[in-house]
């Protein structure tokens, strides 16, 4: 056998495995990066795949929402009274003309539970945003700067940690008329406190690296070092912690809306709507399970798209968000 038919045998193309032929013939190591790696970890997670389709799907619904409006000819706030009651007064049953049944103003559930969608997206990404600005700046402050800067802003963090929502949100909302606003501002101020916890840890553990020692002896200043330098060292756990605090935004505007302090009737909202359900699950179970069910089908969705992306980025390390 000649040196040629060894090369040949042991020869791996460039697309089977981590080894690149190089200008010059010689094969090397292909590098990838964390964030390929991630992707590709997530990729072949099969439960993280299906999640996003799911989630997909429902974003789908709620962007089509005028358009199962227009399908079935069921305007969101239009009152069937004559098709979409009974004769007692109740909803009516899931039938050809109302395919989710009615709510107890003969309003189409299936036309609301889709509007509904809407709501609970709008305010899982808008708080969830808020939220995590908040909590990223504060986080990146107290890490970098730390000594008294560090001290005051870990002492507000466990002030805020130690209010309790539902409380402050009641109180506010008694204060301020309930609306759509009001609910992503509560949201996003009880819950930046924990992404901050987060930022300042991992902040606090590169902070003396050398290429930040670097960058300030080149003279850049904080700013440009926390944001420029850092951020993008601890993106990783910050997406994750941002996947898996969406569906917890999500639950807790629904929470809002269930106990009367969040978004109001007759707006769609699946909190609401299972509120007004309460009284009616004896005979109109539609009414309840179906938004309900929106709501378990998107959370748990959420959350297991957000424990995928956790193990695609460390999937050897402890369960940090568990």
């Amino acid at each position: 056998m000649t040196v040629g038919d060894v090369v040949s045998a042991t020869h791996v193309p460039p697309s089977e495995g981590p080894l690149a032929v190089g200008p010059d013939g010689a094969r090397r190591i292909e590098g990838r990066s964390p964030w390929r790696l991630a992707f590709e970890r997530l990729r072949r997670d099969k439960a993280a795949v299906i999640s996003l389709v799911v989630i997909v799907l429902i974003i789908l619904m709620a962007v089509f929402a005028p358009l199962f409006a227009k399908i079935t000819g069921h305007g969101v706030y239009e009152q069937f009274r004559e098709t979409g009651l009974s004769i007692e007064g109740l909803p009516t049953h899931p039938n050809g003309t109302f395919l989710l049944g009615t709510d107890d103003q003969g309003r189409d559930v299936l036309v609301r539970v889709a509007y509904g969608a809407r709501i609970s997206l709008i305010v899982g990404v808008l708080a969830t945003a808020l939220t995590v600005s908040i909590g990223v700046v504060v986080g990146l402050a107290a890490g970098y700067f730390g000594k008294i800067v560090d001290t005051i802003l870990a002492r507000l963090i466990d002030v805020m940690l130690s209010i309790p929502f539902l409380l402050f949100a009641i109180s506010l909302a008694s204060i301020f008329a309930p609306s759509l606003t009001i609910v992503i501002v509560v949201l996003g101020i009880f819950g930046w406190s924990s992404v901050a916890r987060i930022v300042r840890g991992q902040v606090l553990s590169i902070r003396e690296r050398e290429y930040v020692e670097a960058a300030r002896a080149m003279g850049a200043g904080s700013m440009r070092i926390m944001f420029i330098d850092i951020l993008p060292n601890v993106l990783a756990p910050i997406i994750v912690y941002t996947t898996l605090l969406i569906p917890v935004s999500i639950v807790g505007e629904a929470t809002l809306s269930y106990l009367g302090v969040g978004v109001q009737l007759p707006t769609a909202d699946w909190g609401a709507m299972i509120s007004s359900a309460a009284t009616y699950y004896k005979v109109a179970w539609w009414f309840l399970l179906f938004p309900s069910l929106a709501l378990l089908i998107t959370t748990l969705a959420f959350n297991i798209f957000g424990d995928g992306v956790r193990d695609a980025f460390d999937p050897r390390a402890d369960r940090m968000f568990g």
